[in-house]
């Protein structure tokens, strides 16, 4: 039996626990939580974008990567029931925008899983999201001080490119990729002709900046992450030319520069694909497997939940269902999974 058979069948061990408590007991995770000093009532002013997750086949390489990267490694949660891991990895250094909140009050983080086995099978194998016919999740996005300069760290350090800056007409951005082939886009912060000649790039300045979704209906999921999640419309950019359109979204101050946030979700429209009643994108979930979900921390799990049952939104796993009583997943138009999870700020007590 090899690792993906093995990823697979825990996977589902691991959902039985998550979604139907009478079917396993295989694992159950501490958790408390107390409401007596919250609000009867969620505002989604207070709403972060707080992770992407992504399955890795190897830990040990992903979070060298991701720490070459400059980021830090906060926390890691350990399943040994389960077979699998947990590494929460975002920047921390004294002037990153998240720097020195609990986890749950942060934006822009990558959440790494790791199945046991995986490392050790040569035929296992993520789907990174971009390769046909399995197209959905597409990229995470880093920005940095002086671009040219720390494409050229990446490069030096024998790491791969999808894009390199001298690739093609588009030279204000690259691709790297990561060790399961993942694409990591990155953006610098000032115009690349200020950057041109700069050899020195500041890993204390780096951000995690966004996530990109492929969506079939761009309207319909606009209004979804606008009207129900609560996130605000910060930038579009329409390619018409190319027959498609960018939505970038997030929380906080929708004024600020894109290129100075973290934490935003980048939508990708291509035009005609609302049109087509047999086309969908491939949620990550679902064979083969890579990108997992994107994760919204709230300030009140049960009123959150409670309001978007009003919305009458679709749901992967209510807090009711299940041994896990401290998340939940909604399904966005495109059954890409959106976890939900109490942010600590708001209760003062430990989720995990």
């Amino acid at each position: 039996m090899n690792s993906t058979t093995r990823a697979a069948q825990r996977l589902k061990l691991f959902s039985s626990a998550l979604f139907n408590h009478k079917k396993t007991t295989l694992f159950r995770p501490t958790f408390t939580r107390s409401f007596a000093n919250m609000a009867a009532t969620t505002d989604v002013q207070n709403y972060k974008f707080n992770h992407s997750m992504i399955r890795v086949k190897d830990p040990k390489e992903s979070v060298k990567f991701y720490e070459f990267l400059g980021m830090s490694l906060l926390k890691k949660l350990s399943f040994p029931e389960a077979k699998f891991d947990l590494y929460f990895l975002g920047y921390d250094a004294p002037g990153a925008v998240s720097a020195g909140a609990n986890l749950w009050d942060r934006e822009g983080l990558i959440e790494l899983t790791h199945n046991y086995g995986t490392e050790s099978d040569p035929n296992y194998k993520i789907n990174n999201g971009n390769v046909e016919p399995h197209r959905g999740f597409g990229h995470t996005c880093i920005s940095v001080d002086n671009l040219q300069a720390a494409c050229q760290r990446l490069e030096d350090a024998g790491y791969k490119f999808q894009k390199k800056l001298s690739d093609g007409r588009m030279k204000h951005i690259a691709f790297a990729l990561d060790p399961d082939g993942y694409w990591v886009e990155i953006i610098g912060r000032k115009p690349v002709e200020e950057t041109e000649g700069v050899k020195e790039t500041d890993l204390k300045t780096y951000r995690m900046n966004h996530t990109m979704l492929r969506v079939k209906d761009g309207e319909k999921s606009l209004k979804f992450y606008q009207e129900v999640m609560g996130m605000k419309l910060v930038r579009t950019h329409e390619a018409k030319e190319a027959g498609f359109n960018l939505y970038f979204l997030g929380y906080g101050d929708e004024k600020q520069n894109t290129a100075d946030r973290e934490g935003l979700l980048e939508l990708t429209w291509n035009y005609g694909t609302e049109k087509d009643e047999n086309f969908s994108y491939h949620n990550g979930n679902d064979q083969p497997q890579g990108f997992g979900h994107i994760c919204v921390s709230v300030d009140n799990i049960e009123a959150a939940c409670d309001r978007l049952e009003g919305l009458n939104v679709n749901w992967k796993k209510r807090l009711t269902d299940g041994r896990m009583k401290n998340v939940a997943f909604v399904l966005d138009p495109d059954n890409y999974w959106i976890e939900l999870v109490q942010n600590e700020r708001f209760t003062g007590q430990a989720n995990f």
